[in-house]
């Protein structure tokens, strides 16, 4: 007779313990944007460690085809005419002067872009693109925000570096 009493109490605790980790699966959505900032992250972890020396610059090298187009392109236009299209400042930290050890904060827009919110108080915005192969989701940036108006970096360099 307990092997009956013990059955019923083991399926309800059974339920018990199985529900809250069914309540706390992440959303796909919640892990892309994991995704995205965990790219974004080692982007800027890669700058900090190399202090923005890293040849390609690190951006080139976690950008994907069509940023890295409009990137060539600043560089072919520069081999050209010995002078720059560029902004005139370095995207990442949003200054010509970096601080690599200044204080970041990572987060994600409403509209899916990876905010970076720099202690000197400004902040950078990247839109990314994933795209899965065999279970793996490769994020690469696709262009940088760079400034509160929505200006594409990609569509300058396209623009500027004729």
């Amino acid at each position: 007779m307990p092997t009956y009493l013990s059955l019923p109490l083991l399926l309800i605790m059974g339920l018990v313990v199985t529900s809250p980790v069914t309540a706390e699966m992440p959303k796909p959505s919640q892990t892309l944007d994991a995704m995205k900032v965990a790219a974004i992250a080692k982007m800027y972890q890669q700058d900090v460690s190399n202090q923005g020396m890293s040849n390609p610059v690190v951006l080139q090298q976690y950008a994907n085809r069509d940023l890295k187009a409009a990137i060539q392109a600043e560089r072919d236009y520069f081999d050209k005419e010995q002078m720059s299209c560029h902004v005139g400042y370095d995207v990442l930290w949003d200054s010509q002067d970096p601080d690599y050890e200044q204080d970041k904060q990572f987060s994600v827009t409403e509209q899916g872009l990876v905010q970076v919110s720099l202690a000197q108080g400004s902040n950078v915005y990247y839109e990314l693109s994933c795209e899965s192969s065999d279970g793996d989701t490769d994020c690469r940036v696709a262009d940088v925000i760079l400034d509160e108006n929505g200006t594409s970096l990609r569509k300058h360099l396209l623009k500027t570096c004729r």
